[in-house]
């Protein structure tokens, strides 16, 4: 074994041994230590390797300040903190559509007697609630889907029980239609739209879409629901001016503190009371039916027109619930270009497609025609191949009216007209009428020089008719002085067409009372039933 020895240092030259001996016991005790550390040294383990030491394990936590209380402190006493959770909106889907419904009102009560007169005569009527809550099943859930997903109080959902009691074909004294009650200017401003072949103001989906735009309306005009409600009743002209009224006077604005008419002070009572009811029925010993949270209807697309007996038929439904789902539609057929979709329960929508694959026969016996001139009811008959009578039921003329020029008839097809109705005639289509003229036989003297012809157009009637009432060839020549029978309308009367003699000459004597007097009067007379207030509408 060899063993290495260090090379002699140098002569030094002669030092003191005390410090050069502590200078090299320090220096040992350095290397010592530098090579002690080099032999611990471990390598660092990986990130996330078991057992490494985390940051926050390598970083020391910082130290925290000491208070310490003065000894003449008193401690307080320890109190018990409320541990109470505010209450949690629950994720149940809702037992049914009335549970749906009072999870989203949001409008506040209303509170008073005419409140609590209302609920009394609601809750002392059950069949007749019975009856308006079951006739809402077929509709309720739409106007639900709708409100939700407009954001709107769910209250809105109950108007058509106070407005129809939920009957599409309700019509009012003052013509207001439908289950939101549409009045017809109104409706037109809302695209609803009224001809002889449907009025959209019944349209279950139009009329909804309808309401609840005209309330989104009138609540951002007001920015206040119940005002809202009053002018959806009332107008809105009479709602602002009511409250245009009270500002001036440094009074209130809402809807308790107005000036209205009554039916109009009744109107958010009757919605208010209905909220209660449906809201608490056992309160009210009320039975509600069973509705549930699901569609009552489905839409099915039509491509060719098709009588509502077929419809009914393919559908396997009975035609009068067919016209409850639909109660729009004015005629026996439904005009594609106009009415592209109807409704069927859900699940007969289902047998309807699969039914209609495999029919074969015709899908509509009616169609639509345009008069070409103005004629009598028994003319128009003629034309089409139809009985008088059967003209007038069908397109609802009444007696001793004429049909104008223009007007839309339903018909029945033939191999002449077998075509679907025209989109402008199936949207625009207008029963024009007139009174038909009452004729009287007269017989006029043949001048000089005179025809058939030219007889006929002095007083004016056609040739055709004297050439038929008279036995004569068209274009016959008349001596001077030849009798010709004429058949002419009677001329009648202002005051025998107005009523009796008796009561235009009453009118006469009486001094100072103009024509337009009279006529304001009549006026005023006839609406007058409009501005008083509508009783609750029964089935």
């Amino acid at each position: 074994m060899t063993l290495a020895f260090p090379i002699a240092p140098p002569a030094l030259p002669h030092l003191d041994p005390g410090p050069v001996r502590r200078w090299l016991l320090l220096t040992a005790a350095a290397v010592g230590l530098l090579v002690s550390g080099c032999a611990t040294t471990v390598a660092p383990e990986p990130a996330g390797a078991p057992g490494a030491p985390t940051a926050a394990a390598r970083t020391p936590a910082p130290s925290l300040p000491s208070y310490r209380l003065p000894a003449d402190v008193p401690l307080s006493e320890i109190a018990t903190a409320d541990t109470s959770l505010p209450g949690v909106t629950t994720l149940d889907a809702p037992i049914d559509l009335w549970d749906r419904i009072r999870r989203g009102f949001a409008m506040p009560d209303l509170e008073g007697d005419l409140v609590r007169d209302r609920e009394q005569w609601y809750a002392t009527r059950p069949d007749y609630m019975q009856r308006m809550t079951e006739r809402s099943s077929r509709y309720l859930f739409h106007i639900v889907e709708e409100i939700e997903r407009r954001n709107m109080p769910m209250e809105l959902a109950l108007l058509p029980f106070i407005e129809s009691a939920f009957n599409p074909q309700a019509v009012s004294s003052a013509r207001a239609a439908g289950m939101w009650q549409f009045m017809p200017a109104t409706g037109q401003s809302f695209d609803l739209k009224q001809n002889a072949f449907r009025d959209d103001r019944r349209d279950v989906l139009a009329s909804t879409r309808a309401a609840l735009d005209y309330l989104q309306q009138l609540h951002g005009r007001f920015g206040d629901w119940h005002l809202a409600l009053a002018a959806y009743n009332w107008g809105q002209g009479n709602v602002n001016r009511a409250v245009t009224r009270n500002q001036r006077l440094g009074q209130p604005t809402g809807y308790t503190d107005l000036s209205m008419p009554l039916e109009t002070r009744m109107y958010v009572p009757k919605l208010q009371a209905v909220k209660n009811i449906l809201a608490r029925p056992q309160a009210f010993n009320t039975t509600l039916p069973l509705i549930g949270n699901h569609p009552f209807f489905d839409t099915v697309t039509l491509q060719r027109d098709m009588d509502v007996a077929v419809i009914a038929r393919l559908a396997e439904v009975e035609e009068k619930d067919f016209r409850a789902l639909n109660p729009s539609l004015r005629q026996p057929v439904v005009m594609a270009a106009g009415t592209p979709h109807v409704l069927l329960p859900w699940d007969n929508a289902v047998i309807f497609q699969r039914n209609l694959q495999d029919h074969t026969g015709p899908l509509a016996s009616w169609t639509a025609w345009v008069v070409p001139t103005t004629m009598t009811a028994a003319q128009a008959a003629a034309k089409v191949g139809m009985s008088e009578s059967e003209l007038r039921a069908v397109n609802n003329i009444p007696p001793r009216m004429s049909v104008r020029a223009g007007s839309s008839l339903l018909v029945p097809r033939t191999d002449q007209r077998n075509r679907d109705v025209p989109v402008h005639v199936a949207d625009n289509g207008q029963l024009s009428l007139q009174p038909e003229a009452i004729l009287k036989r007269t017989t006029v003297r043949a001048r000089k020089g005179d025809n058939l012809a030219r007889l006929a157009q002095r007083h004016g009637v056609s040739a055709v008719s004297v050439a038929g009432w008279n036995k004569l060839a068209v274009n016959a020549a008349l001596k001077p002085g030849q009798r010709v029978t004429l058949l002419l309308p009677q001329r009648v009367g202002v005051a025998k067409a107005a009523g009796p003699k008796a009561g235009a000459r009453k009118v006469a004597k009486k001094p100072g009372r103009t024509t337009a007097k009279v006529k304001a009067r009549a006026t005023a007379n006839k609406t007058r039933v409009a501005t008083t207030g509508k009783p609750d509408r029964k089935p």
